[in-house]
Parts: structure tokens; sequence; C-alpha cells
């Protein structure tokens, strides 16, 4: 049985301007909110096609979010991991978009 990666490994998420970025399922899964889109059991589009589009997200701020959730997903259960490089002026957006995910 191979343990190769496998398309369903995978997500893809979308910002409102078209940016597309391609994460693992389960480090994008960390969002409960996105966990909530990807359930098979929801039976929503985003679980059928692994795709999540977030209309009200910039591409940036939501590529902040990636880079968050692989920062999250490297480190965890780790001690002393330094703090991520945040632009101030994304600061308000990422906070409204982390209680949006449910991050």
């Amino acid at each position: 049985m191979s343990s190769e990666p496998t398309q369903h490994d995978y997500v893809t998420l979308v910002s409102g301007d078209g940016f597309e970025y391609i994460i693992p399922r389960n480090t994008a899964c960390v969002s409960g909110t996105i966990r909530r889109m990807l359930d098979p059991s929801s039976k929503f589009a985003e679980a059928l096609s692994g795709r999540c589009v977030f209309e009200n997200l910039s591409g940036i701020v939501l590529e902040k979010v990636c880079e968050y959730l692989c920062y999250n997903e490297k480190n965890k259960n780790q001690t002393n991991v330094p703090d991520m490089d945040i632009p101030p002026e994304l600061c308000l957006e990422l906070l409204m978009a982390a209680d949006y995910l449910d991050t």
C-alpha cells in the first residue's frame, strides 16, 4: 500500500480576490470553520471538492492565515516557540479572520 499523498490529503483555500493556497487537510482543519466545511457528513460542496472559498478574506490575509496554520502544525507540542512575524497593518483583519475561522 502506498503512503504517497493523494489529492484528498490537501485542500485549496481561495481568497475573495482569487488567490489560492493549497495546504494539508489536517493542517487546515485546525480551524473549526474549515473542519466543519470539509466534514463529509456535512454534505457541503467544500467537503466534496476540497476547495473552500472565503469571499470576505483578502489574499494577503488568507496567506497569513495559511502561514499560521502551517506554523501551528510544525510547532505543536513544542515549547519556547518564537512568535510569528505579523505586520501591524494586518493585525485587525487577522483578528477578525481568526474569529471567523474559529482558530
